[in-house]
């Protein structure tokens, strides 16, 4: 009886740690698939400069609005509420300067991400600019992995792609890496599993405004440059490198598309954004709207 009594014991005791490992497994998964319960809620001008309604007046075919899931409970990924929410764990964001300063860093903000996800065409319905924040994921598959081979800082992992996710469409894997630092205090989750942007809709916000509020190694953060604190150098201003819009557009994708002789259909469209996110918010635009004539920050 004792011998047995023994064992029953043993074997309880090992049920019970394998539902505390089960248990603490699924909370941390969890907590990985919602960032926004690794930080502290803080508060956000962002609920001051625009409502609900008109982010479903701005983005109506957003990406998710067209899909249900099995409760039959409509899959709105980019909603006004995950926007919110991540916004709040980045209090500067939106929270500096004057009304006019802020509405002018917001509509800079939204007309990025709207031409990085735009679904638009020239005589879509409603207009081109009804269609930003249709896509999800880059378009294109497969995906290029987009890997910066011998980075030492943020190693890729084998078999995992970095590819455009979220309303920035955050790409390469020094990107995810930082920004996996930054949220979730280890670079290895996202690295180990850049699929999450994709799956969490905070997350994949919060991605977005990271990217925009942090210093990019010889770049100012675009926040910066809409609130003026950024200072170009004599350098930037030899290279015509001025506070602006159009410096929003060289530090997010400069190599591409600013100091060409020829204005891309896909540029134009951003500074067209930009414009008409502006007038939506009555503020205005202010100078150097366009890029063409400033040199790529590595150049």
């Amino acid at each position: 009886m004792i011998k047995n009594s023994s064992l029953l014991h043993k074997s309880i005791m090992k049920i019970s740690w394998l539902i505390v490992l089960a248990v603490t497994f699924g909370s941390a998964k969890a907590q990985m698939l919602n960032g926004a319960r690794t930080h502290k809620s803080g508060s956000t001008n962002l609920e001051k400069l625009l409502t609900a309604k008109e982010w479903n007046d701005l983005f109506p075919n957003r990406y998710g609005l067209d899909k249900k899931d099995a409760s039959g409970k409509i899959k709105d990924f980019y909603s006004f509420e995950a926007f919110v929410a991540a916004a709040k764990a980045y209090p500067k964001f939106l929270g500096e300067g004057d009304e006019a300063t802020q509405k002018r860093e917001l509509s800079a903000f939204l007309a990025n991400i709207a031409q990085e996800t735009t679904g638009g065409w020239n005589d879509a319905p409603g207009g081109y600019f009804k269609w930003g924040l249709v896509y999800l994921e880059e378009q294109g598959h497969p995906a290029p992995a987009y890997i910066k081979q011998g980075d030492d800082r943020y190693p890729p992992v084998k078999g995992k792609k970095y590819y455009g996710r979220g309303p920035k469409q955050l790409s390469w894997n020094y990107n995810y890496g930082q920004f996996s630092q930054a949220w979730y205090g280890s670079m290895d989750t996202l690295l180990q599993h850049p699929e999450y942007l994709a799956k969490d809709p905070v997350v994949s916000f919060a991605s977005a405004i990271w990217f925009w509020m942090t210093l990019q190694d010889n770049k100012p953060s675009c926040h910066d440059v809409m609130t003026g604190k950024w200072k170009p150098t004599d350098d930037d201003i030899k290279k015509g490198r001025l506070p602006g819009f159009g410096t929003t557009l060289n530090i997010i994708n400069g190599g591409v598309e600013c100091g060409k002789p020829i204005v891309t259909p896909k540029t134009k469209y951003r500074y067209e954004y930009y414009k008409y996110f502006c007038k939506y918010f009555k503020v205005n635009p202010g100078d150097n709207i366009e890029c063409a004539d400033q040199r790529p920050f590595d150049k």
